[in-house]
């Protein structure tokens, strides 16, 4: 379980696209904000629950364990799973609704991405956001903000393929247009594919 919390902990700031600052580029400056404006995070914990599991298909997400944080930001578990995967509600720290349900190979991703350590190798994991994502930087792993004068990189629905490796040839690697799959933190260890679906 002390792993899990960690790993949780990841998984907040991967909602959030942690991290430093990066130079102004097409993917920042041409990527929308989200239409509706800030989203208000779910407060209760029935609300969080729900939220949680808005981001994967039913199928997985009604057998999965349920994090969230507390004002403090410590992990507790809402509700244990039983299916090998991980949901969290949306967060308050970015302006869309992200929610997000790993398996337990994205979960090893979220975990090393944490530690700054190469993920594990020879561990492909997946990852649901049904809900869309709103990221600061889609180039720099640790941002927590765009920079000054830039947007938010929103993204629709979408699924992410981590740890397949860092060459993705054919994809994109910015986020001019999130319509289409393109690569997320090109570049780094933490290179990972986003798909869009509907």
């Amino acid at each position: 379980m002390t792993a899990r919390l960690l790993i949780v902990c990841v998984c907040a700031a991967v909602l959030a696209a942690c991290g430093a600052s990066e130079p102004a580029t097409t993917d920042s400056t041409s990527a929308a904000t989200p239409a509706t404006g800030p989203v208000a995070p779910p407060t209760t914990d029935a609300e969080r629950i729900s939220s949680a599991m808005s981001a994967a298909p039913a199928a997985v997400s009604a057998n999965a364990t349920i994090l969230a944080f507390d004002e403090d930001m410590q992990p507790r578990t809402l509700r244990e799973g039983t299916n090998g995967w991980t949901c969290l509600p949306d967060m308050a720290h970015t302006p869309g609704t992200d929610p997000m349900c790993l398996d337990e190979g994205g979960l090893q991703w979220a975990q090393a991405w944490m530690a700054h350590e190469d993920p594990p190798a020879g561990v492909m994991g997946f990852g649901y956001m049904l809900m869309g994502g709103s990221d600061a930087s889609n180039t720099d792993p640790f941002a927590t903000a765009p920079p000054d004068g830039d947007r938010w990189v929103d993204t629709g629905p979408h699924v992410m393929i981590f740890n397949i490796g860092s060459s993705f040839p054919g994809y994109p690697t910015d986020a001019s247009d999130t319509s289409r799959p393109y690569v997320m933190f090109p570049g780094t260890p933490y290179a990972h594919l986003m798909i869009p679906v509907d």
